[in-house]
């Protein structure tokens, strides 16, 4: 087997591991040796996975709270039918909200992985330099990084830990409705609609925050052009 053949197979075999096994240190390990992934540029790409996966989620919680309104706003001489096709639409959203939150969780998680094998290295080598200038300047550099990454995990956790009670509000009408369909069950259920929509809303001010802050972050990240 000629070397290009087997600069291919390793790749393809080391984007398979990849790809199975998440964000693990052999991963991104082998993201550095074999892809010419640097841990950096692995994090910034991480950053930008979460943030993708925090608009889905805000836009799909946003669908959810269009469905559970329209459920709730259907009139006294609503038919059963009719009924029965708004509960289906809002179990279906439900169920991708719960799926797009897990999502965001995944995603959090991998940037934390990259985020600490990057420092982690980035500490190590700072006992390698000779020069006691370029030391305390990489240093200031990694103290100014971990700062900012540090508020921008905590910005998405956040968010990340608001969609818990909003997913448990919208199960509890799911299953209300499941088993009351009809006008009176949908009209006690009105009350509940303007806390919902404040829940709601305030997950995705604070999703939208976080995602400004991915944005801050990943552009911090990049090199000066």
């Amino acid at each position: 087997m000629n070397r290009s053949i087997l600069a291919v197979l390793t790749i393809v075999l080391a984007a398979a591991v990849v790809g199975g096994a998440g964000c693990s240190s052999t991963s991104i390990a082998l993201r550095e040796s074999v892809l010419g992934q640097a841990k950096r540029e692995q994090l910034v790409n991480r950053v930008s996975d979460a943030r993708e996966a925090q608009e889905e989620a805000k836009q799909q919680f946003a669908s959810a709270l269009d469905e559970f309104i329209a459920v709730t706003g259907a009139g006294a001489d609503a038919q059963v039918a009719d009924l029965e096709a708004r509960y289906r639409k809002l179990k279906s959203s439900y169920e991708k909200s719960e799926s797009r939150a897990g999502a965001v969780r995944d995603r959090i998680s991998s940037v934390e992985r990259v985020a600490g094998a990057l420092f982690r290295e980035w500490e190590a080598e700072l006992a390698q330099y000779q020069s006691a200038q370029l030391r305390q300047a990489s240093q200031q550099q990694l103290n100014d990084t971990r700062a900012q990454y540090d508020r921008l995990v905590g910005v998405m956790k956040q968010a990340e830990g608001k969609m818990g009670p909003v997913l448990a509000a919208f199960k509890d009408q799911v299953l209300f409705l499941k088993h009351n369909l009809n006008a009176r069950a949908i009209a006690s259920l009105q009350g509940t609609a303007t806390q919902v929509q404040n829940d709601v809303a305030g997950l995705i001010r604070e999703m939208e925050a976080s995602i400004a802050e991915a944005d801050s972050f990943i552009r911090q990240m990049q090199p000066a052009k």
